[in-house]
């Protein structure tokens, strides 16, 4: 993080983010701030891998898929919504520690669990993640560009994610099956406890102006509202990517390449956010991400060769993860003192519970498609939400 700035020149509207909160960072904590959050989301880079895995060994049903993703991302979700209400952001160190070491855990501890059992212990493993994703976020919210850093968090976690989906999807799962996917994100867990060591231990509170208390306005709740819905739209249709490809009549191993390959897109589309920040609005991205999702989606409904499956996938890829930065600057847009901005990756992760629960709702173990159809009204729902925020910020300011 750096001192606070001279806001830019120009719309008001165009540069969203004009001043930091609290003292600079060096670069050694921001990095590990950073690998923190990593640890936090691992998990959900290769969850289409390992809920598919699970499913082929009949541990998790077609529905089960949706409700072991739903309680994993709820429980994620209220933990760092939790957190960022009522816990001070000191002794990070600490807190960051035992976190990773109760991840490594409950990781190990599932490798003998399936149907309820396995939810549960998803769920508990949710909510030790949300506990690292508030570290993370916490100085996100707090730098002069937060899609920067948001940017530099998603592109370094989709590395993160790609080396393990690479080594799952041609190594591991075939030789190992769920079971290896548990115990090598055991072993992340454990490796996870150095860049908490290097972590900040604490950062400065955000300011708040007299009457004011921590809970964000009413148009903070609508953007984080419209947060939550357009997010659950790609959770809904992402952790049906296996099933998808089993109805095109492609088998597990292109459901398999088509995760690690997407991550390889992500990688650059969160390479695009880290350079664009504060060049490009954010309801530009909107408007881009949701015309290649519905396109993708069309395509996902069809008997397609592999290549182009595998292609469009990775072209979702690449745009949800290049809108994902920009869903920071959208909160501070419509709440300026941040405190929605807060809960914003709280808000990313309900919307990633919310949409495998609705999807778990509209499938049956010989269709999914219905998943499409849901996605596709999510995300224009969401959309809407977005839309309103941005053409009443004049009135509203």
């Amino acid at each position: 993080m750096t001192s606070p700035v001279t806001p830019a020149e120009g719309n008001p509207h165009d540069h969203l983010v004009h001043e930091a909160v609290g003292p600079s960072l060096t670069g050694l904590q921001v990095g590990a701030t950073i690998g923190v959050g990593v640890n936090a989301l691992l998990f959900a880079g290769v969850m289409p891998v390992l809920l598919g895995a699970l499913a082929d060994e009949h541990r998790l049903s077609a529905a089960g898929i949706g409700l072991t993703a739903m309680t994993e991302a709820l429980a994620m979700g209220l933990s760092t919504a939790a957190m960022g209400l009522v816990r001070r952001p000191e002794r990070l160190r600490l807190i960051a520690t035992c976190a990773c070491l109760g991840l490594a855990l409950l990781n190990l501890l599932a490798t003998g669990a399936g149907g309820l059992a396995l939810m549960a212990l998803r769920g508990a493993t949710g909510a030790t993640e949300g506990v690292l994703l508030w570290i993370t976020v916490s100085m996100i919210s707090r730098t002069v560009t937060p899609e920067r850093w948001a940017g530099a968090f998603f592109t370094a976690q989709v590395l993160a994610q790609l080396i393990l989906a690479v080594s799952l999807a041609l190594i591991i799962v075939p030789r190992f099956g769920a079971n290896g996917v548990f115990l090598s994100l055991t072993v992340c867990s454990l490796l996870g406890v150095a860049p908490a060591l290097l972590s900040p231990q604490r950062f400065a509170p955000l300011p708040l102006l007299a009457g004011e208390s921590e809970i964000p306005p009413p148009r903070g709740w609508i953007a984080l509202a419209a947060t939550l819905i357009f997010v659950s739209a790609g959770g809904a249709v992402g952790v049906y990517l296996q099933p998808l490809a089993h109805q095109a009549g492609l088998p597990a191993g292109v459901a398999r390449t088509a995760v690690w390959i997407s991550l390889s897109a992500q990688v650059v589309g969160g390479a695009m956010a880290t350079l664009l920040a504060g060049r490009v609005r954010y309801f530009t991205v909107f408007i881009m991400t949701s015309l290649v999702y519905l396109t993708v989606w069309s395509l996902f409904a069809r008997h397609v060769p592999p290549w182009l499956f595998i292609g469009a996938n990775a072209m979702a890829g690449l745009f949800g993860l290049f809108l994902g930065p920009f869903l920071v600057p959208m909160t501070i847009d419509a709440d300026p003192s941040r405190r929605a901005a807060m809960q914003s990756g709280a808000a990313q992760l309900l919307g990633g519970a919310l949409g495998p629960f609705l999807a778990s709702r509209v499938v049956g173990e010989g269709d999914v498609h219905g998943v499409l159809w849901l996605g596709a009204g999510l995300l224009l729902s969401g959309l809407s939400g977005v839309t309103w925020l941005r053409f009443t910020a004049r009135r509203a300011a």
